[in-house]
C-alpha cells in the first residue's frame, strides 16, 4: 500500500472523528439558547408596580429553588465533588424565596406560592433526563441561572425611584448572586 494514500485516509478519518466531537460540543452550547427560547415568555411578562416585580422574581426563585431541591435529592445525580457547591446554590435560592416572600408581605402584597409539581423541569420532554444525567442537569441549571440574571436586570428599571430604593438594592444583590451561580455552573460544566 502506498504510504501517501494511507496518510490521506488517516487524515480524513481523524477529520470525521473530530466532526462528531465538535457536533456534540455545539449541541451542548446550543442547549442554553434553546432553553432560553423556551422560557422567553418570562422576559416579556408585564408587572404591576413593586409587588408585581417582586412576585415575578419570586416565581423565578421558586423555579430555581425547587429545581435544586429536586436535583440534590436525586440519588447519584451529582458527583461527590460538586454536591457541596450545588447544595450552597440550593440554599441561596431558598433564601431568595424566603426574602422575597417577606418583602412582598411587608410591602402589603400577597406572595405567590408554587411547588415543584407546578414546574416542568424537562421543558415539555425536551430534557427527559434532567434528573438522571448530570450534564443535562448542569445545562438546565445554567439556563435557569442565566434567565435569573437577565430577569433581575430587566426588572431593575421598574424598581428605580426614591420610594423603591431598598427593593432595587435587594434585587441587585440577588442579581449579583445569580451571576455568581451562573459563573460557577459554567465552571462545573
Amino acid at each position: 500500500m502506498d504510504t501517501e494514500i494511507y496518510e490521506r485516509t488517516r487524515q480524513r478519518r481523524a477529520a470525521f472523528k473530530n466532526f462528531g466531537t465538535i457536533g456534540k460540543r455545539l449541541s451542548l452550547a446550543a442547549l442554553t439558547f434553546a432553553l432560553g427560547s423556551i422560557f422567553q415568555k418570562a422576559y416579556g411578562q408585564t408587572t404591576t408596580g413593586v409587588i408585581g416585580v417582586l412576585n415575578f422574581a419570586l416565581q423565578l426563585e421558586y423555579l430555581e429553588s425547587n429545581f435544586y431541591i429536586k436535583g440534590v435529592a436525586a440519588s447519584g445525580l451529582i458527583p461527590a465533588a460538586d454536591v457541596a457547591a450545588i447544595t450552597v446554590i440550593r440554599d441561596h435560592e431558598n433564601a431568595h424565596v424566603n426574602f422575597l416572600r417577606t418583602a412582598i408581605t411587608a410591602a402589603g402584597g400577597v406572595p405567590y406560592s408554587y411547588t415543584a409539581a407546578q414546574f416542568d423541569f424537562t421543558a415539555k420532554g425536551a430534557f427527559p433526563d434532567v434528573f438522571t444525567n448530570y450534564n443535562t442537569f448542569l445545562a438546565v441549571a445554567q439556563a435557569f441561572e442565566d434567565t435569573g440574571v437577565r430577569a433581575y436586570k430587566g426588572q431593575a428599571p421598574n424598581l428605580q425611584g426614591t420610594a423603591n430604593r431598598a427593593y432595587l438594592t435587594a434585587a441587585l444583590n440577588i442579581h449579583s448572586v445569580e451571576g455568581r451561580h451562573a459563573s460557577h455552573v459554567r465552571y462545573m460544566r
